[in-house]
């Protein structure tokens, strides 16, 4: 009788012993089963989180874009489509394009306006010549500048996607302009930012702030193209009652003869400052260095002359090649002069 209690209770212990490893292995395997499709479940929902960050990049990156290049200011006859492929294509030309952008007129006419009329004022002392650089854009523009070792004064355009480090450029010089761009008489390349003459007050403030917060050291502004605009007596009012709050001076590029400039600027009780001569206008060297001699000839006899060219080869190259007759001026930057 003992012996068959001890087997019967063996046996019930066996028995508890195989369900409790089947139970623990079914547990062990609904575990794994649970973990498996957790795991795929996870990578699934990672993978399409992935995808749903990388679509918002995407769109973040394009409406990025599309603000950086709008024109957040009316701009007339052309579509923004057409005025960034000209503006890209004026870049990829840019060195083989001369400075008749800067002026052309409502009939097609691209002669610079002639010289405003100046007293004459011997200087005792060297006369002065500054030399503005307009349409500084790009890294290559800075480096070529720097390689002529004269005091040029280097003006930048705004940022935009065709040139969006021109401000990082700006911040590592320690003197600069902007060149700001205004409408034209008839210029369909017109930068994506451009202002108007239709710009309101309010419109013409936020630009302007806008360019304080770009170029925190900028002095001086000067018009990139802007026949039309600076021949528009109110909206120079407006420009010029902006540039005073953020205290900025403005030098007109007198891109047309009919300039209202000089009349705002008497208004303000401010000292009327504008170019004398365009470098580039017919951009082979020969005629470049015709112009630079005319810069030197005027500062020779009013005691100073501000003249502008462009970051073009050929601008550089006569200058580089003109060391004799800028030694009969004072190179000096804007600042310098003003």
């Amino acid at each position: 009788m003992a012996k068959r209690r001890i087997v019967k209770k063996k046996t019930t212990q066996n028995r508890m012993l195989n369900y409790i490893s089947w139970s623990i292995g079914g547990l062990l395997l609904l575990v794994a089963i649970f973990g498996i499709g957790y795991y795929v479940g996870f990578e699934d929902a990672n993978v399409s989180a992935q995808k749903s960050v990388q679509k918002e990049r995407a769109k973040t990156k394009k409406l990025l874009e599309k603000i950086n290049t709008a024109t957040t200011l009316p701009v007339k006859k052309t579509t923004q489509k057409k005025q960034l492929k000209s503006v890209l294509d004026k870049n990829q030309n840019r060195y083989a394009k001369s400075a008749k952008h800067e002026y052309a007129t409502k009939n097609g006419n691209a002669k610079p306006p002639k010289p405003y009329k100046r007293e004459v004022k011997k200087s005792v002392n060297k006369p002065k010549l500054a030399i503005i650089i307009d349409d500084v854009s790009f890294a290559r523009d800075v480096r070529e500048i720097k390689k002529l070792h004269i005091p040029l004064t280097m003006s930048f355009l705004p940022p935009n996607t065709i040139h969006p480090n021109s401000a990082h450029l700006a911040a590592n010089e320690p003197y600069y302009m902007v060149h700001l761009p205004m409408e034209a008489m008839n210029f369909p390349s017109a930068e994506p930012l451009t202002l108007m003459v239709d710009n309101t007050q309010q419109e013409i403030l936020h630009e302007v702030e806008k360019v304080k917060r770009l170029f925190p050291r900028v002095a001086y502004i000067n018009n990139h193209t802007g026949s039309r605009f600076t021949s528009d007596e109110r909206a120079m009012n407006r420009l010029m009652f902006a540039l005073q709050r953020e205290h900025i001076g403005f030098i007109d590029s007198r891109t047309t003869a009919q300039t209202k400039v000089p009349l705002v600027m008497k208004n303000y009780g401010l000292k009327y400052i504008a170019r004398d001569v365009f470098l580039d206008h017919d951009s082979s060297v020969a005629a470049i260095k015709v112009q630079i001699a005319r810069a030197v000839k005027i500062a020779k006899k009013h005691g100073s002359a501000i003249a502008i060219g462009h970051p073009h080869k050929e601008t550089l190259q006569a200058l580089s090649e003109s060391s004799a007759l800028l030694n009969e001026v004072e190179l000096v930057r804007i600042d310098s002069l003003i």
